[in-house]
């Protein structure tokens, strides 16, 4: 496992929850194949980026990296990093998953939020968290909202995720 400084000790036996926010960030790009919640929605111009773009994967490898201390999508699956292009949001879940496990973390629950236009999260809310809740391990809520035409999002240029995780230590009973 890599080091990253600052990280928090393993936890022991009597650790308490912990909880972490994460946040990502995309720009549309036209004719992108569109990722979401580890859904592809065909229709629908999806986001640069070095991977799938998939904020919503994103945001939740950040929150559960935040709550472990263990850094964040950036320190780990970086741009300058061949293996993680065009990488699935779901494979580097799993790999987040993989590494919190490693360092004695068992996720409670992720909840997760899509800010955007597109898409209407709602109409495929169960098989998102369906399919984010297997990745994760633990059970997964997925929401949507629009920005009301503020922002990067309300223009239809971005979309953004914010999502929230609970990890308890593997070893508290």
């Amino acid at each position: 496992m890599t080091e990253v400084p600052g990280a928090a000790e393993p936890p022991g036996g009597n650790e308490p929850p912990r909880v972490g926010t994460g946040v990502d960030i995309h720009p549309i790009e036209a004719g992108r194949v569109c990722w979401v919640a580890g859904l592809r929605w065909d229709g629908i111009d999806g986001c640069a980026g070095h991977s799938d773009a998939d904020v919503v994967a994103h945001a939740i490898c950040n929150a559960l990296l935040s709550a472990a201390g263990l850094g964040d999508l950036g320190a780990i699956f970086g741009t300058g990093d061949p293996r993680w292009a065009d990488a699935s949001g779901l494979t580097l879940i799993e790999e987040t998953v993989r590494r919190l496990s490693a360092a004695g973390w068992r996720i409670g629950n992720v909840a997760v939020q899509l800010i955007g236009n597109t898409p209407r999260i709602g109409t495929r809310r169960d098989e998102a968290q369906r399919v984010l809740g297997a990745a994760v391990g633990a059970p997964v809520s997925v929401a949507g909202a629009t920005s009301d035409g503020l922002g990067l999002t309300g223009r239809g240029e971005g979309r953004a995720a914010i999502a929230t995780a609970m990890l308890t230590s593997a070893t508290s009973a």
